[in-house]
C-alpha cells in the first residue's frame, strides 16, 4: 500500500506537499526478512498503473520474490500518516476500500505456487480486516500451510479504524488454532481476551502462557512497550516456548514508529530459523524492532550486523 505524510512533525492542516513511502505488515516483513538473507516471497494484488509498479519496484529492489504478485483492477490502498511529537499522538486515516487486492478472490491465488519450496507463512489482522474475500484468502492461506507443514505465524496487529474489536475476535478465533507462532504486543491483548499487560514481565508471561495453552501455540512472542511520549518509548519484549525470556529494553527517541512490530516479527522469524534459542532470539527481534524506530518509512532497512551490532553496544555510538 501507499503511505502518504506531511513532511516532518507538520499536520495534516499545515502540510501542502505529502511525503510518498510504500509498506504494508505483511510487504514490511517480507522485506526485512529478504535484506536479512532469506528467500521472501510476497503475495498480493497490485493495480495495474503506475503506482501499482512502483510498489512492485520497491519490494523486487530490495530482494523479495514477487513471483506470486497478481496484476488486475481496482486501486492501491492509500493511508495518510500525520507523525506525532512529544505529547501529541501520531494519526492514521486509511482510504483503502476498492484496493486491486481487497477486490479479489481466494479463488485467485495457486497456492501450489505460492508454497512452492517454503517453509513458513507469516499474516498479519490486518489482510482479513480489509473484507469478507480477504478473511476468507487469510483463513486458506492458513489451512493450505498448516496442511504442508509450514510453520505458521501471525501478528492480530488490530486496527480499529478498519473494523471493530468484535468483528476481529471472531475471526482471530478462527485463525489462532492454524497459529504457531503468535507474535503480538502487549498492549493489544483486549483483542485476544486478555487483559493488556504493558512492561510488567510476570502478568506479560502469564498471558503468553494461557495463550500458548488456549490455542495449542508453540510459541508466544509479546512487544513491551512503556510510552513516555511519542517522541520517546521504552522498548522490550517476551519470547515465550514453555520458558519465559525477556529482552533488555531499549530508551528510544522515535523518528518513525511505523513497522517497529513488523521489524521485530522478522527480526524473530530470522533468528528462529538461523537455530537461535529463545533468548538470543528475541534478543535480535528487540533490537531489530528498536532499530526500525530510527528509520523512515515503514520497513526496517537494518542488516544483520547492525543488528548484532546492537545488541552488543547500545549507545548508538559513531561507527569509524
Amino acid at each position: 500500500m501507499l503511505r502518504l505524510s506531511p513532511e516532518g512533525s507538520r499536520r495534516f492542516s499545515q502540510t501542502e506537499r505529502l511525503e510518498v513511502h510504500y509498506g504494508g505488515g505483511e510487504a514490511n516483513v517480507a522485506l526485512s526478512l529478504a535484506l536479512l538473507g532469506e528467500e521472501a516471497r510476497f503475495v498480493t494484488k497490485l493495480p495495474l498503473h503506475a503506482f501499482g509498479e512502483n510498489a512492485l519496484r520497491y519490494l523486487k529492489g530490495y530482494g523479495v520474490d514477487t513471483s506470486c504478485i497478481l496484476r488486475g483492477e481496482g486501486r492501491l490502498g492509500l493511508y495518510f500518516l500525520e507523525h506525532g511529537a512529544s505529547q501529541r499522538s501520531s494519526r492514521v486515516i486509511y482510504d483503502r476500500a476498492g484496493s486491486a487486492f481487497a477486490l479479489s478472490t481466494p479463488e485467485e491465488y495457486d497456492f501450489d505456487k505460492i508454497f512452492e519450496g517454503a517453509d513458513s507463512l507469516h499474516l498479519t489482522g490486518i489482510t482479513p480486516a480489509l473484507g469478507k474475500n480477504c478473511a476468507r484468502l487469510a483463513l486458506l492461506a492458513m489451512r493450505e500451510g498448516k496442511r504442508r507443514g509450514l510453520t505458521v505465524s501471525f501478528d492480530p496487529n488490530f486496527r480499529a479504524n478498519l473494523w471493530t474489536e468484535e468483528e476481529a475476535k471472531r475471526c482471530f478465533e478462527t485463525l489462532l488454532p492454524l497459529t504457531d507462532i503468535l507474535i503480538a504486543s502487549s498492549d493489544g491483548l483486549s483483542v485476544l481476551g486478555l487483559s493488556p499487560t504493558g512492561e510488567d514481565e510476570e502478568k506479560t508471561a502469564e498471558a503468553a502462557k494461557t495463550l500458548c495453552e488456549r490455542y495449542g501455540l508453540r510459541a508466544a512472542a509479546l512487544t513491551m512497550r512503556g510510552h513516555i511520549s511519542a517522541s520517546e518509548n521504552r522498548f522490550s519484549a517476551l519470547y515465550y516456548d514453555k520458558t519465559a525470556h525477556f529482552a533488555s529494553p531499549y530508551l528510544l527517541r522515535i523518528v518513525d514508529r511505523v513497522g517497529g512490530g513488523d521489524a521485530f516479527a522478522a527480526g524473530l522469524l530470522y533468528a528462529l530459523k538461523q537455530g537461535y534459542d529463545g533468548g538470543t532470539a528475541v534478543e535480535f527481534a528487540t533490537a531489530a524492532g528498536a532499530l526500525k524506530h530510527s528509520v523512515e518509512g515503514d520497513a526496517n532497512l537494518a542488516s544483520k550486523e547492525e543488528i548484532f551490532a546492537l545488541m552488543k553496544d547500545k549507545s548508538g555510538r559513531v561507527l569509524r
